[in-house]
């Protein structure tokens, strides 16, 4: 054939940021796209063969091959694949943004199984200019009597092209490395991307340096059948985690997974792990590998990923998925959403399988995982319904429950009220109360708990969640012998007394006769206060006076106790003891509902010292 020189075409529909710095955002991608050109390439051969289009010779190896020259400055990409004709070149590579993959697809759509074919990325192959001052490419096609080609381009708008001396059919492509590209000719950054976009590549990927890989050294750096790819019942639990430790490099085994295989209505494989959590810290942590016929998209793609599963680890592959020019991001049509509506219901599926058959074990993560269960909860309605009746609760008698066996259990106690812990050492005293009477509490001390409960809430008409300190139970309670005049001097007194020693102008005392002789006062915040008090803490105001939204505390004293029997009967006795009482019995109360401020514990210490020097 003659030398021929002419420009590159554009599609006027295509009108991209094909100039080679503006293509894609990493620049370390072109290697992806260059290895999935040639994986298609070899895919098309493959597929020809298969229709008996062409005959190959049956024990062909086909592979993909990166040569790094240091020297030369040059990463050559080649595969054994389908290869171009001198006509091909000038429509797949000439005319920029037309997919030879998605041509080869057209033609033989009633013979060819598509989703094996990654195609749809019609400008990759220029993702080559943003490393390379120049690029070369010697191809030679499958068909018979076939002449090798050689088409050269410096990244401008003109091409040169003639005969080549190619002898195998494929292609290899030629990178001509530029000065801001010199960081791709090192060896182990080159590794790091193959096994970054590569690693569960469809064929073997051999890379060799210049003067330094022995043949017979070389293996490959891809699995080409990775565990998600295999069906569930032919994978071991060694095998997952296995894949998990090596995939993520985390050395901890994940708590559990799910594997996902579907076929029908689109092509979806993957395996979701659900991690074991150090702290809640940890769940910024996640992260969903998504891939497009073995080929490294992104990580975490949340049009496809239910938002809340962007927490666990995994992987996802989806070759029908729409993907635009760069594969960086997906179309968030309605194909999308009934990807990510089928992710969520094969999660709450496997939860609700775990529960029925296994109980023992999903109590044993539920600490861990009820996180990601509670945070899907409240972003996907439909992951709601399906795993209402498994979640789970942790109770102050060591037991799990779900939410319809405690409520059975309150029957004829609190019915229709559940009562949660926040913090199970700061309220001990109430909850040791709350077992001294056989009431039982859930443990709620996430911070996710909070916006959980009011769910629940809205969702389960008649039920309500109050903290274990929000009132006095009347099950604490012992009828008392005084009148409701009697009542009011006393509490009238009391107070007084409180105000003076707290330096308060008001205070809301309530004076109760409790079955408990050994408790002297308590705390009480009513549920709708402390509610609205963490919500203004949440959505506070830089430069907002926090005691705007300070809600009123109501201090129990218990009659029986013989310090609070002391304040009202010794009306005489020495102030500053009776000061001293009244700030012991306040700061106690409080000790059992939250934490003193700095300034508060200093004087708490100090008293309580000064109280014991008058034992001596």
């Amino acid at each position: 054939m003659k030398t021929q020189k002419g420009n590159l075409s554009i599609h006027s529909e295509n009108i991209f940021p094909i100039i080679k710095k503006w293509l894609y955002s990493d620049h370390d991608i072109f290697v992806r796209e260059l290895v999935s050109n040639a994986s298609d390439a070899i895919t098309k051969i493959k597929k020809l063969s298969t229709m008996q289009e062409i005959d190959l010779d049956s024990d062909e190896k086909f592979k993909i091959g990166i040569h790094l020259n240091e020297t030369e400055k040059t990463l050559t990409f080649s595969d054994n694949g389908i290869g171009m004709t001198d006509e091909e070149i000038k429509k797949y590579i000439n005319q920029i943004a037309f997919s030879g993959a998605e041509d080869f697809l057209n033609k033989y759509k009633d013979k060819s199984d598509k989703d094996q074919i990654i195609g749809h990325f019609g400008l990759g192959f220029y993702s080559a200019f943003m490393v390379a001052e120049n690029v070369e490419i010697h191809s030679l096609s499958y068909q018979k009597d076939s002449e090798p080609v050689i088409w050269r381009c410096d990244g401008g708008t003109t091409f040169e092209m003639e005969k080549g001396n190619r002898t195998t059919r494929g292609t290899d492509i030629i990178l001509n490395i530029s000065e801001d590209g010199k960081e791709f000719l090192n060896e182990y950054k080159l590794k790091s991307i193959i096994e970054k976009y590569c690693s569960f590549m469809p064929y073997e990927i051999y890379l060799t340096v210049e003067g330094k890989t022995p043949e017979d050294e070389i293996k490959p750096l891809n699995t080409t059948l990775p565990l998600y790819a295999k069906a569930p019942a032919d994978c071991t639990d060694e095998e997952y985690k296995d894949f998990y430790q090596k995939t993520f490099n985390d050395y901890k085994e994940p708590l559990f997974w799910i594997h996902l295989n579907m076929d029908y209505p689109f092509n979806l494989k993957g395996i979701l792990y659900f991690p074991k959590l150090s702290t809640e810290f940890d769940t910024i942590e996640g992260q969903i590998k998504l891939y497009n016929s073995q080929v490294f998209v992104a990580d975490n793609i949340k049009e496809v990923i239910p938002e809340f599963l962007l927490l666990l680890k995994g992987v996802i592959d989806c070759p029908d998925l729409p993907l635009n020019v760069s594969r960086s991001f997906l179309q968030n049509d309605g194909f999308v959403r009934k990807i990510s509506t089928y992710i969520s219901k094969k999660v709450a599926d496997k939860l609700g399988g775990l529960f029925k058959t296994e109980r023992n074990s999903f109590e044993g993560f539920w600490n861990d995982i009820s996180p990601f269960i509670k945070f899907g909860t409240l972003k996907d309605e439909k992951f709601y319904e399906g795993v209402e009746k498994i979640l789970m609760f942790y109770t102050t008698d060591n037991r799990f429950v779900t939410l319809d066996e405690y409520l059975a259990d309150a029957i004829g106690k609190h019915e229709n009220t559940i009562f949660y812990v926040s913090d199970p050492i700061q309220q001990a005293q109430y909850v040791r109360m709350f077992k001294e009477h056989e009431l039982e509490a859930v443990i709620l001390d996430h911070h996710i708990d909070q916006p959980f409960i009011s769910l629940l809430e809205s969702k389960r008409e008649g039920i309500s969640f109050e903290r274990v300190d929000a009132d006095l139970n009347e099950h604490f309670k012992e009828t008392h012998d005084w009148s409701e005049d009697e009542k009011a001097v006393i509490l009238e007194k009391l107070e007084a007394q409180f105000k003076k020693a707290l330096h308060l102008d008001k205070i809301k005392i309530q004076l109760e006769k409790m079955k408990n002789e050994g408790l002297s006062s308590m705390i009480i915040l009513s549920e709708e206060s402390r509610r609205m008090q963490d919500m203004m803490k949440m959505y506070s105001v830089s430069g907002m006076n926090p005691d705007m939204f300070k809600t009123e505390t109501t201090l129990f004293l218990n009659i029986k106790h013989p310090l609070v029997q002391h304040l009202i009967e010794n009306e005489e006795a020495s102030e500053e003891i009776r000061y001293m009482i009244c700030e012991q019995l306040y700061d106690l109360a409080m000790l059992s509902h939250t934490h003193l401020s700095p300034e508060a514990m200093t004087k708490f210490i100090k008293r309580s010292n000064d109280l014991l020097l008058r034992l001596i």
